[in-house]
């Protein structure tokens, strides 16, 4: 366990300079959310049935969760770029903790993904997004965020130690940027055809974002929907226990077999 954690932190450090030594691209990612709030709270806020303000406040939550999702792409990449450059190969000759490589890249994304969240609240604050509930439940909304970027990141990791190819993994990522639009993220799935309604809320970001919402009192849980969303932050918490629990040796596993 000793070894875990001394390796863990040693490759963790790697991932920060790593994300310290590209600037560009690290503020273009933090970029994208943001661009995202202005856009859709000024632009599909006036085509719904929401005010402007009430619409951002309900945006938010949604950017929040899609945000964590996006640990998948970025999880999927650098570990894919490392696969194909031959520096995972380079790490398997040392001696290193196997489990230390996946999780040293999920901690790292996570210290990263915490620190980009705060232009992103700034500037849902500057456009009347606000945090209505109490403090210690606003706090657990936070730590559930981060508890479901991890899982994706997880999963991400395990997916990009699979396809091997940075072109793949690019490809896998972008494609993964549906998955918030089949959740209830960007707009309310009470008026959605049955089935795709079904498969909304069973979407694990939808979980996420119900429960961002009630922790930080800006929606109510909706009526009649399917129990991840009807129970969202035990939902939150067993969708990302899962990812966790799937993925987490999944990776780990690649990583040491080498295939």
């Amino acid at each position: 366990m000793r070894a875990l954690a001394y390796d863990g932190l040693a490759l963790t450090g790697r991932q920060l300079r790593r994300v310290r030594n590209s600037p560009g691209l690290a503020v273009l990612t933090q970029m994208m959310p943001i661009n995202m709030l202005l856009f859709f709270g000024y632009v599909f806020g006036s085509a719904l049935a929401m005010p402007g303000r009430e619409y951002r406040a309900f945006l938010v939550p949604g950017l929040l969760a899609a945000t964590a999702a996006g640990g998948l792409m970025t999880g999927m990449f650098q570990a894919a770029a490392d696969t194909h450059r031959g520096v995972a190969d380079r790490l398997r000759t040392l001696p290193v903790s196997r489990a230390a490589v996946p999780l040293g890249q999920a901690v790292a994304d996570l210290v990263v993904t915490a620190v980009g969240t705060i232009p992103l609240l700034l500037v849902a604050l500057a456009v009347g997004w606000r945090i209505e509930g109490p403090a210690p439940e606003a706090v657990g909304a936070v730590g559930l965020l981060l508890l479901f970027r991890f899982a994706c990141t997880c999963a991400g990791v395990w997916l990009g130690l699979l396809t091997r190819s940075e072109e793949a993994a690019g490809q896998l990522g972008a494609a993964s940027f549906v998955l918030p639009l089949l959740s209830d993220a960007y707009i309310p799935t009470d008026h959605l055809p049955g089935w795709l309604r079904t498969l909304a809320e069973w979407n694990p970001i939808s979980a996420v974002t119900t429960a961002l919402r009630d922790l930080f009192g800006n929606a109510p849980v909706p009526r009649g929907a399917a129990w991840p969303v009807a129970h969202p932050v035990a939902g939150s918490l067993a969708w990302s226990l899962v990812l966790i629990a799937a993925f987490l040796p999944l990776a780990v596993r690649r990583h040491s077999r080498g295939e």
